[in-house]
């Protein structure tokens, strides 16, 4: 089974990336917001939701907001702490709907997960099809050049009284995380594998699905991107009006 069918509906998986907290998601989303000029009763698709982190505050801000996600435990949770948005289990390769959202957010690297480029375009054809014309699409993703220049082979994290080892390396054009948890119950084995699009790739890729890309930045905030040094690589793009 694929990696990513088991390890997001995980509380290990929480547990490790709790330090994604809602003080960040509100930060990126307000700026999203204001960034993509889009106000209160603006329709949202959040694809690749998780637990509905950023959905809260698109919500919050008085948008209506669909969220779509593999995990049912993660759609099960978002649905329970944000009963004012929308959420369905789906899978972000295959079309949710057409000409429906003014605005499309693909946010924390949730993209690139399969080994077939062919999957990652069918994905981004589908956040296009949801798109109305003139609508916006944001894509956060890694900034691939910096993490295969600084990955770091071996880490330990304490989070929760569960120790992680957390082993890093590279296989096939992906950058492979294999993760160990370790807690009174015994250890556990997780994987993540996500592929090190380059940058340039990664903006054909958003062009070619028919998007206008207006810009790239490091984070939500107009800092613009260098492939050097940019912690994220954030595409702000646009479907035309015809």
């Amino acid at each position: 089974m694929a990696w990513y069918r088991t390890w997001f509906g995980t509380p290990y998986y929480k547990l490790l990336y709790g330090h994604r907290d809602e003080d960040d998601a509100e930060a990126w989303v307000r700026a999203i917001l204001r960034r993509s000029e889009v106000g209160p009763g603006a329709t949202v698709l959040d694809m690749a939701c998780g637990r509905g982190r950023h959905a809260r505050w698109f919500a919050e801000a008085g948008c209506r907001v669909t969220g779509i996600d593999l995990s049912k435990e993660s759609i099960a949770e978002a649905r329970s702490e944000v009963p004012s948005a929308q959420f369905a289990v789906h899978d972000i390769r295959v079309p949710f709907a057409t000409a429906a959202f003014d605005l499309v957010v693909c946010l924390f690297t949730s993209l690139g997960y399969f080994e077939d480029e062919d999957d990652d375009r069918k994905a981004l054809a589908a956040a296009f099809s949801a798109t109305r014309p003139g609508g916006r699409f944001v894509l956060d993703f890694m900034n691939s050049v910096r993490v295969l220049k600084e990955l770091v082979p071996m880490e330990c994290v304490l989070a929760g009284g569960v120790r992680f080892t957390i082993a890093r390396s590279t296989e096939g054009g992906m950058v492979v995380k294999r993760i160990m948890a370790e807690d009174e119950s015994g250890r556990h084995h997780f994987e993540e594998r996500v592929s090190a699009l380059d940058p340039d790739r990664l903006v054909q890729l958003v062009h070619e699905a028919g998007f206008v890309v207006l810009d790239l930045t490091d984070g939500p905030e107009p800092a613009p991107f260098d492939p050097q040094r940019s912690e994220r690589l954030v595409i702000w793009a646009q479907r035309p009006m015809a």
